[in-house]
């Protein structure tokens, strides 16, 4: 999404000044789980995560069907690109956590090929071993390689509600491991996590920034059904924010990136079938006109955030 905003710097337009044209993800699940769901740290998941590990839009990839497999995820964005280019987007689950041989053999065939422009792989911070490091190394020698880290919250009571499993000094290391390696870390954040406030989430976005990151993923919180999340939602622990509070947080966030963070989202998709709320989220048209129409109205980037974006930039 382009705004037309000074120091708003888009993914759309860094792909753009980097390749000279838009180009866009193929998304992929490479068959790994989760430390969080095999028993390693626990069962459950995080609290918010769907059966699909986040990737419920994602096309099955091995070793044997990988000309398959990209030719089914073109076609579900054939009618947003003409272009041949793509980044290859492994995001279901873990994908550090597995077979260490397997995932290069995997990885090394998808980064070979013509049509790929960049490996985005979505991965833990503490997932992050010295194999995985050195296997991202030999990615990177080949072609830009993306680590995209869920982090969600720097409020360590609601990471460990949200059961993420680890400290925030595991991702600032994490982040510190792979920009040392030459590969670009993308932090997702989620806003609107239960009973957070704004100053939370700006918190957050502080933290993410002065880590080191390349770009930040700002996700709305979706309450998806057959989630624990669901569960508390039901039961009134919690409430979704509406679509005027998402819009004027981001108002008041968006001044605390600097400008050379590439902010890869603004809100995020929730599975229709599986969206339990907020419902308004699901008209994707609507959010973005509401979006584009409430920031071409407002200065975000003068008045009362000024001065917490210089500490920052």
């Amino acid at each position: 999404m382009d705004f037309k905003l000074d120091r708003y710097n888009s993914l759309s337009n860094y792909l753009k000044k980097e390749y000279g044209e838009k180009i866009y993800k193929l998304s992929f699940d490479s068959g790994c789980t989760c430390p969080n769901r095999d028993g390693f740290l626990s069962y459950g998941g995080c609290i918010f995560c769907s059966n699909g590990g986040s990737g419920d839009f994602a096309e099955k990839i091995n070793l044997e069907n990988i000309d398959e497999a990209f030719k089914k995820a073109k076609q579900k964005v054939q009618k947003k690109t003409d272009g041949t280019k793509y980044i290859a987007y492994f995001q279901s689950f873990t994908n550090t956590y597995g077979d260490i041989n397997y995932l290069e053999s995997l990885y090394t065939k998808v980064i070979l090929r013509e049509d790929v422009a960049v490996l985005s792989v979505a991965t833990r911070p503490d997932c992050i071993s010295s194999d995985v490091l050195n296997m991202l190394r030999r990615l990177a020698s080949i072609k830009p390689v993306w680590v995209e880290l869920g982090f969600q919250t720097s409020n360590e009571k609601t990471a460990e509600y949200i059961r993420r499993g680890y400290k925030n000094e595991v991702f600032k290391k994490a982040v510190k491991n792979l920009n040392a390696i030459g590969v670009l870390v993308v932090a997702h954040v989620i806003l609107g996590l239960p009973n957070e406030s704004l100053t939370d989430m700006k918190n957050t976005v502080r933290y993410v920034c002065d880590s080191g990151v390349f770009g930040i993923k700002l996700q709305l919180l979706h309450v998806l059904e057959n989630t624990d999340l669901a569960k508390d939602y039901r039961s009134g622990f919690f409430s979704v924010l509406t679509m005027d509070e998402y819009v004027n947080c981001l108002c008041e966030i968006l001044p605390l990136i600097p400008e050379e963070i590439v902010i890869h989202r603004l809100t995020g998709d929730g599975p229709k079938k599986l969206l339990l709320a907020p419902i308004w989220s699901a008209d994707k048209k609507n959010v973005i006109n509401t979006l584009r129409h409430e920031f071409s109205n407002r200065d975000i980037y003068q008045g009362a955030c000024v001065g917490e974006a210089k500490r920052y930039s």
